[in-house]
C-alpha cells in the first residue's frame, strides 16, 4: 500500500499512476485520506463484486416478498 500526499501526486502524477497499476495508492491532503488512485482492472473488479450484491439483495427481496420493480411502476403509474 502506497500513501502519499496530494502535492506529491501532483508532483508526481505519471510515477504513481504506474504505481497505482500494481496497488492503490491512498492520497492524502492535510494528514486525512481524501482519494485512492485505483487500476482500471481493480475498479472493474470493485464494480463486478458490488453489481453482484446488489443483484444478490434484489434476489433476497423478491423472496422475501417485496415487489420487483415492473410491479412497483405499475403501482406508481396508476396513481
Amino acid at each position: 500500500m502506497t500513501t502519499v500526499t496530494c502535492t506529491e501526486i501532483k508532483n508526481r502524477f505519471g510515477q504513481y499512476l504506474e504505481s497505482a497499476l500494481k496497488e492503490p495508492v491512498f492520497i492524502e491532503k492535510t494528514g486525512r485520506a481524501v482519494a485512492v488512485l485505483l487500476s482500471m482492472e481493480d475498479f472493474e473488479n470493485m464494480q463486478a463484486h458490488e453489481d453482484k450484491l446488489w443483484a444478490e439483495k434484489a434476489k433476497k427481496s423478491v423472496k422475501k416478498g417485496f415487489v420487483g420493480h415492473e410491479e412497483s411502476m405499475k403501482f406508481l403509474l396508476s396513481k
